[in-house]
């Protein structure tokens, strides 16, 4: 869920900016459907690091084995490889894209100007959504009580869905993946629509 909000909010996002002299001067909110193409991107990357990445590094989650991971017993927590951590890549990416957006608005296109609402929504929801990301993929729960069939409860041991390892392994390339999409679209896209004063840009 975290990893969603996340996400969510670096795309659902207006690119904040400090309206230049020659029009009316003060901060500007614009939403762009041309997000559409680091978010895209950013997707295609996660894809690839599940897929074909993952399945070929066969790092496999807490508490399993290759094996167990090949046979993907439904409810084994096995069913698929744990590392490098696709949660913490594209958690990580939706942090790294917002960063970078909201430092090129800040820095090229808004004269230095800081923005609060630009700063909360493109790093500080997505760093807290990361974090939160992270902390339920790599925490270890010990136990935990279910009940079979018959209602009769059961503890069995939880392990954490991936470990520290797997999970920097994912963060790391993510947060630098989003960190240079979203500096390049934020160069190459200017915050402003260019025409009228339309909110929404295509």
């Amino acid at each position: 869920m975290s990893l969603a909000l996340g996400a969510a909010t670096v795309g659902l996002m207006p690119r904040v900016y400090y309206n230049d002299p020659s029009a009316t001067v003060g901060w500007k909110g614009r939403w762009h459907v041309s997000v559409l193409a680091p978010a895209m991107t950013m997707f295609a990357a996660t894809v690839l690091v599940e897929l074909p990445i993952k399945q070929g590094i066969e790092s496999v989650r807490p508490g399993c084995t290759v094996e167990d991971t090949i046979v993907s017993a439904p409810g084994s927590n096995c069913e698929t490889f744990g590392g490098p951590s696709t949660h913490a890549f594209a958690s990580w990416g939706a942090t790294g894209m917002g960063t970078g957006i909201f430092l090129v608005d800040t820095l090229k296109h808004s004269d230095k100007r800081f923005n609060v609402p630009g700063f909360v929504g493109n790093v500080a929801f997505p760093l807290v959504a990361s974090i939160f990301t992270t902390l339920g993929r790599g925490i270890d729960l010990d136990e935990a009580d279910i009940r079979d069939d018959q209602g009769n409860r059961i503890t069995v041991e939880v392990e954490p869905f991936e470990n520290g390892g797997q999970i920097l392994a994912g963060a790391l390339p993510g947060f630098f993946t989003g960190l240079t999409l979203g500096v390049t679209y934020a160069l190459l896209q200017r915050p402003g629509c260019g025409y009228g004063n339309a909110v929404f840009c295509w």
